[in-house]
């Protein structure tokens, strides 16, 4: 009897061993874990009558990341990099890195691309860069989308992994490089692309801070008055750079988080017609 089966063997991608290489250097944080749930039934309500009245959907990751980088900028002491030993850098504006699921050669690849000074931006305009960036032809073995490519990452892109790696450590500790090739605020939607009714716990990531969106689940919740009725909730966990962020910060950041979700920021309000 044969014990091992029918198998076929696939390369181990160049597109995965970038992804491996990033996921690597994440590892190396001291990240620490927030696992919260945030009741998005009013908002997704919102959402949905916006484009009822209007025609035009809004992004949900894209609600997230607005009331995210509002947050940010509220808290700019969480925008940091650190420098060296004995410094960190803050920035004012919020740059964040988002994941674009891309298929290439019959496989698929999450490929970067960093939404710039988010904090500045409406729903209506980040959502609207969302979706063009979704769209936008794929050349070559880039894993990073957008239309201009500095001279590092025209060479990172055609180099071995050797180099890859040494331009990845001179990346690394140099917060300037970092913010401009990885940004400040990583958001990853991976509830958005199927059923996932739970968390999703990150090793880390290249950024001080980062969102990974889960799943929504209906359940009993309390609400005005202690009326029990059903909610959509969002599993969202936040891992942070323990490093640079401490309980008392992170909670007046994830505070001001909530308030902004709870109260549907930067939806747009369409008056009904009479």
């Amino acid at each position: 009897m044969d014990r091992i089966g029918t198998y076929h063997i696939k390369p181990f991608s160049t597109q995965r061993k970038n992804v491996t290489l990033i996921i690597k250097e994440g590892w190396k944080k001291h990240t620490i874990h927030t696992l919260i749930e945030i009741d998005v039934t009013n908002a997704r309500k919102k959402i949905r009558n916006y484009a009822e009245q209007t025609g035009e959907k809004l992004s949900f990751t894209g609600w997230i990341i607005t009331c995210a980088a509002k947050a940010l900028s509220d808290h700019k002491e969480l925008n940091a990099i650190r420098k060296g030993r004995n410094k960190i850098i803050y920035f004012d504006d919020v740059d964040i890195p988002i994941p674009v699921e891309r298929t290439m050669d019959n496989e698929k690849i999450p490929m970067a691309y960093i939404l710039r000074k988010a904090n500045e931006k409406t729903l209506l305009e980040i959502t609207k860069e969302i979706r063009a960036v979704q769209k936008q032809d794929v050349a070559g073995s880039k894993q990073v989308l957008g239309s201009e490519f500095t001279l590092l990452e025209k060479i990172a892109f055609k180099s071995p992994m050797i180099l890859k790696k040494l331009l990845l450590f001179f990346v690394q500790r140099s917060p300037l490089l970092k913010k401009k090739h990885m940004g400040t605020l990583g958001v990853t939607a991976v509830g958005m692309k199927g059923s996932l009714p739970g968390w999703i716990i990150p090793l880390g990531g290249t950024t001080t801070i980062l969102f990974v969106i889960g799943g929504i689940t209906k359940k009993p919740g309390v609400i005005e008055n202690d009326t029990i009725a059903i909610r959509d909730y969002l599993h969202l966990t936040i891992a942070v750079d323990h490093d640079l962020i401490d309980g008392g910060p992170l909670a007046r950041f994830l505070a001001r988080f909530l308030d902004l979700c709870d109260k549907g920021y930067g939806i747009p309000i369409q008056n009904k017609k009479e």
